[in-house]
């Protein structure tokens, strides 16, 4: 299968560029119709605060959207206007007071959607957890690009983090449409190894179902040696050179994540390279 839509959340000028340009290396492999999301913030009003707002104030915020919007159109069409791939500018408002319920709302109709990472000098107050959010209630993989990220190839070589859980079997057929056909996949899970690695049945039937596909694949296990999961994956796409990290997200309850330690979290504001998370 290919990539025949992708959406692409525009949320500032400093990241737009990055994400474009890693959203046109693959819809130009597989000639996807390309979406610009961007998202209007709305003046949120709550009942129970009794204050007048001047209308002044309403103006100067739509101003200053339609200012931000322009500027960021203005980076959509320098990268997409010379593609022979279709695109698409999109601006939508987020009625609801959070950013994410529009993403996901457009995000139902697309195979991919491409976000930027978490940015904690962002003042945009309805950007908080944005990527969280998404990827756990869009229901679609969400690739996430580093900041300050230049994309020059994407999914020729691939590392995925497994383990056997419902989110990492997803993240497997989601990476399907992303990676390239004549991929290199190493499957890595960060654990002790199997006394005898033919008896690795989960893993070894997944290689061969991924090999059917084209790509060419291994598996590795790792120990963790005391380290975080999140930089065990990291550490290996490193050192094989890996253009992207595939992974299954928020596998465990908040409680768990709050105690343990959460690997997608991590991974979410450490990594280096494109990560693909599916939930």
């Amino acid at each position: 299968m290919s990539l025949r839509t992708i959406l692409v959340c525009l949320t500032n000028t400093a990241s737009a560029d990055d994400l474009l340009r890693a959203a046109t290396v693959l819809a130009r492999r597989d000639n996807a119709h390309v979406i610009g999301l961007y998202v209007a913030e709305s003046l949120m009003v709550y009942p129970s605060i009794a204050m007048h707002i001047p209308d002044v104030n309403f103006e100067r915020l739509v101003a200053s959207q339609k200012a931000h919007a322009n500027e960021v159109k203005t980076i959509f069409d320098a990268r997409t206007i010379h593609e022979e791939f279709p695109s698409e500018w999109r601006k939508v408002s987020s009625d609801t007071g959070f950013s994410s319920d529009s993403i996901v709302a457009s995000a139902r109709g697309a195979d991919l959607v491409v976000m930027a990472q978490e940015d904690d000098d962002d003042d945009r107050m309805l950007l908080n957890n944005l990527q969280e959010r998404v990827i756990k209630e869009c229901g679609r993989p969400v690739l996430m690009i580093p900041r300050d990220y230049t994309a020059e190839k994407l999914g020729e070589k691939v590392l995925l983090g497994w383990s056997e859980t419902r989110e990492a079997t997803r993240a497997v057929h989601d990476m399907l449409d992303v990676a390239s056909p004549a991929a290199e996949i190493r499957i890595l899970h960060v654990g002790a190894p199997p006394g005898n690695a033919l008896a690795d049945y989960a893993a070894n039937d997944l290689a061969a179902a991924l090999a059917r596909h084209g790509p060419n694949v291994e598996i590795v296990h790792r120990e963790p040696d005391g380290g975080k999961i999140p930089d065990v994956l990291l550490q290996d796409a490193f050192e094989v050179g890996a253009d992207m990290l595939v992974t299954g997200a928020f596998g465990h309850s908040r409680a768990y994540d709050f105690v343990i330690g959460a690997a997608t979290r991590g991974l979410l504001s450490e990594a280096k390279l494109p990560v693909l998370f599916s939930k």
